[in-house]
């Protein structure tokens, strides 16, 4: 029985002995390597190697709640308003031969309600998706949507409600920047026209009746600056040439009427104040325009004027037909500025204020159409920032309007919105 087992055990040792020996003969399949996301410090926090690219990416966001009062005048008039705002911003930057290669991606989508949405109408509401920024930059062109590069990108102004000067507008461009280096810059940008307002106003030189009429562009903006950028703040020059065109016809002449190249020039400064507090920071804005009345922080109209009738507002052109059939250009101006002040670190406050001028001619273009008119506006907030990326603050501010017409009244409005953000 004894000398059975060892043979048995033996037969198995040697069968298990040659099936290894055949089984390290076969090939062996390697396990794919794992490659980790690694950090990408080279243009700050945040971004990390897309893998198997040298390609840096930071995914970025925001999620934005606020709510808002705004005076009425009329019954009908909304005077609260709901947003919710979410958006989710890619950065992609390559190192190459010929500089810097950046994609940039904004994307974001509003759900308004009330006066957000439309100052009449209580039941008011709507959905905004908007590509807010799409651009691509290589070397020194930028070539996409981005900020307008007649506005100083660096300002730290906090004002959450409207004041009148050139406020960081999104816009369609292909610009050029030339860096001199020690913080000097210029840059050379061709820009949509539209948004700035594309029509002729005034009347009808043989009807005598109110005339508004738009044509289509022919030539974008042409915008330049000079910039300086330091570590105290920066300063930047802007300059714009804008197209106003009508498709209206003048019945004297038989013909259509001429369009109106219209200017505006513009200085936006920031400085660092470290003496007064860490973060503390004072700006300031300043334009003139001719012809080019959006540059000042002016849109197609002016709200938050008080009328005999149901007028709430009156178009704000940036040329118009006077009464004797020739074309003028609306001119006006514009300074704003204010002071950021940290109280502590996580808590801070902005005020600011801005006046602006327009002047339309009422003798030539009749004041109760386009009557000339002054605004002044003056407002505080105060944020909290408990923890990093969250912001929750409110904001009041007061405007008031001196308009130059028997038909229009002066106004004043008082305006207060709440906000909580979340940036990540």
């Amino acid at each position: 029985m004894k000398l059975a087992k060892s043979l048995f055990l033996g037969s198995v040792a040697g069968l298990a002995a040659v099936a290894g020996a055949q089984a390290a003969d076969l090939p062996v399949k390697k396990a794919a390597a794992v490659e980790y996301v690694r950090v990408c410090s080279t243009y700050g926090a945040g971004f990390f190697y897309i893998p198997g690219t040298e390609t840096c990416l930071r995914v970025a966001g925001r999620v934005r709640a606020e709510y808002q009062y705004l005076e009425p005048q009329f019954r009908e008039d909304n005077a609260i308003g709901f947003r919710a705002r979410g958006r989710v911003q890619l950065d992609a930057r390559t190192a190459t031969a010929y500089g810097l290669l950046r994609t940039f991606i904004r994307m974001e989508m509003d759900r308004n309600t009330g006066v957000y949405n439309s100052q009449v109408g209580a039941g008011a509401s709507g959905i905004s998706p908007n590509i807010a920024q799409a651009y691509i930059q290589f070397g020194g062109l930028t070539a996409g949507r981005t900020t307008s590069f007649f506005a100083n990108g660096d300002l730290p102004n906090g004002n959450i409600t409207t004041l009148r000067f050139y406020d960081y507008p999104d816009v369609n461009l292909l610009a050029y920047t030339f860096s001199f280096g020690n913080g000097f810059s210029a840059t050379l940008s061709l820009e949509e026209g539209a948004f700035a307002g594309n029509r002729l106003g005034g009347f009808n030189p043989v009807t005598g009746a109110p005339l508004t009429s738009t044509a289509g562009q022919r030539w974008p903006d042409l915008v330049g600056n000079v910039k300086y950028a330091g570590t105290w703040g920066s300063v930047q020059l802007s300059g714009a040439l804008h197209e106003s065109r009508a498709s209206a016809f003048d019945p004297i002449d038989a013909d259509f009427i001429d369009s109106e190249l219209g200017w505006a020039v513009g200085l936006q400064a920031g400085l660092n104040l470290p003496a007064l507090g860490a973060g503390d920071a004072l700006w300031f804005a300043a334009a003139y325009a001719d012809g080019a009345l959006n540059y000042l922080g002016f849109g197609p109209t002016v709200t938050g004027v008080g009328a005999s009738g149901s007028l709430r507002g009156f178009a704000v052109p940036d040329a118009f037909i006077g009464a004797d059939g020739d074309v003028e250009t609306a001119s006006g101006w514009q300074v704003a500025g204010g002071l950021r002040h940290y109280w502590a670190p996580t808590l801070r406050s902005n005020i600011h204020g801005s006046y602006a001028s327009v002047d339309f001619d009422s003798d030539a273009v009749g004041a109760a159409f386009l009557p000339d008119f002054d605004e002044w506006r003056v407002g505080v907030n105060t944020f909290w920032s408990p923890v990093s990326g969250l912001d929750i603050g409110v904001e009041v501010l007061y405007a008031n309007i001196d308009v130059d017409s028997v038909d229009l009244e002066n106004e004043d409005r008082w305006e207060a919105r709440f906000r909580v953000q979340r940036d990540f």
